[in-house]
């Protein structure tokens, strides 16, 4: 339960955190690691990958949702748990505060469809989270 609580503060934190940073900044441009990051700010007013036709609060209650039965799942325990619940919290903050969520992070030579996409920091947390649940031995 701490780690979990932890990763999840840290998380929404950090995420609450480069938002304010970037729109304090003017929400600039550039290139990072020789062009293979680029911050390019976008705001999604929408669901995630455009998967769904709802608008961002709109959203809110399915994420909620779905936050709540990864919690129960889990069982409430460890890192990558609290990895996805603070990336997830963070976004649905977002949609919840500003009607959209602020993606600002892109992958220009990133393989297939990936490199059209723009994520935000709750995102790279969610991915992170869900491969070291992926990864973690299963309980008999």
């Amino acid at each position: 339960m701490i780690g979990l609580s932890c990763a999840a503060g840290t998380v929404l934190a950090l995420c609450g955190q480069v938002r304010g940073t970037l729109e304090r900044k003017g929400l600039p441009r550039r290139e990072l690691a020789g062009g293979r990051v680029r911050i390019e700010p976008r705001y999604n007013h929408g669901s995630g990958f455009g998967l769904f036709p709802l608008k961002a609060r709109q959203m809110a209650l399915p994420s909620l949702a779905a936050l709540l039965a990864l919690a129960g799942i889990s069982g409430g325990r460890g890192l990558e748990t609290g990895l996805i619940l603070g990336g997830g919290l963070s976004n649905l903050w977002e949609r919840l505060r500003y009607g959209r969520v602020l993606d600002y992070l892109r992958f220009p030579r990133a393989p297939g469809a990936l490199k059209k996409y723009t994520y935000n920091l709750a995102d790279l947390a969610i991915l992170l989270g869900a491969v070291l649940m992926a990864l973690r031995p299963r309980r008999r």
